[in-house]
């Protein structure tokens, strides 16, 4: 994996040279800083594409999760409730907290998340 600049430890991963994880429908994610791109990191972070109509799997992270939603729109489903959310928003979902992303919208949501884990952390699914 190469980087396009390592100045003092700084780099820039380009999104091509990751390979995306995929899911359901089309969609797919990519963990761009993890500790196979950077030695000695101490977050991560991720790009995904998430398709009309997509419901990811029901996830609970071992820390938080941080994202920022560059494009569309769509709802958190929670155990008791929903967060929508669209282009623009920031997210915030505690450690521990079950929740299923869902594409509400008529256009793909594309979403840059991160975790306090130098890798995607440890994540239950049911």
């Amino acid at each position: 994996m190469a980087a396009v600049s390592d100045n003092e430890g700084v780099k820039a991963i380009p999104m091509a040279d990751v390979d995306p994880i995929p899911l359901p429908n089309g969609s797919w994610s990519r963990v761009l800083v993890n500790g196979q791109t950077v030695e000695g990191n101490q977050a991560s972070i991720g790009y995904s594409v998430f398709t009309v109509g997509l419901e990811t799997a029901d996830l609970s992270h071992e820390t938080e999760e941080l994202a920022y939603v560059i494009q569309g729109e769509g709802v958190l489903r929670l155990h008791d409730g929903a967060v929508p959310f669209k282009a623009g928003d920031a997210l915030y979902v505690p450690a521990k907290v079950w929740h299923v992303v869902a594409n509400t919208g008529d256009e793909d949501v594309i979403m840059v998340f991160a975790f306090p884990h130098p890798d995607y952390p440890p994540t239950e699914k049911r």
